[in-house]
């Protein structure tokens, strides 16, 4: 098995793409080994020193690290983590797992068409692109003109997510749905 790693915009993260399904659809968050006790992935991942959150997407892993540890001191062990739970034969996650989800929060009332359009723009032209960064960003509220978005994985804590919400998906929001006046950062 060949993993490939890529570097993300947060540099205390990284993308591991195994090269095969990791959650198929939806993705899956973890911040500790508590968290993660319904994902026999995670848990692996978890029992390296020095991993402070996992995120597991379509076809990649994203994990974060400490920063008091350096990538090349625990990397080595990430990928073995990675490549031992593929040769297990176990699920990524257990079925009847809370965690796993499709990403947006629900929204009806008198803004539903406007928030369809949210969730449909961040679906076909955000997420992909902060996907190929090792991360997700879903929709969490719509009040008074104000999106309220939830960033994960590699996005979650990124140097540069302000200047992705603000230059990048506001304004596209704004260009295409005159009704956005903002879009601000929640916590998962």
């Amino acid at each position: 098995m060949f993993i490939q790693t890529e570097a993300t915009p947060n540099p205390a993260t990284l993308k591991f793409l195994p090269g095969q399904v990791v959650m198929g659809s939806g993705s899956a968050e973890f911040g500790d080994a508590g968290e993660a006790e319904k994902s026999p992935l995670a848990q692996r991942l978890f029992s390296v020193g020095g991993v402070q959150n996992v995120f597991l997407g379509p076809d990649f892993i994203s994990v974060t690290k400490v920063e008091e540890v350096e990538w090349p001191h625990i990397k080595p062990a990430v990928l073995g983590a990675v490549m031992e739970h593929y040769q297990s034969g176990q699920p990524v996650i257990e079925h009847d797992s809370a965690q796993e989800t499709g990403g947006h929060a629900a929204h009806d009332g008198p803004d539903a068409a406007i928030v369809q359009q949210i969730k449909e723009l961040l679906d076909t032209r955000v997420r992909p692109a902060v996907a190929q960064d090792g991360g997700d960003i879903t929709f969490h509220g719509f009040e008074q003109g104000v999106v309220y978005l939830t960033m994960r994985g590699a996005c979650a804590g990124c140097p540069s997510s302000t200047m992705t919400l603000k230059m990048g998906i506001e304004n596209l929001l704004k260009h295409y749905i005159p009704e956005v006046l903002e879009v601000r950062p929640v916590g998962a």
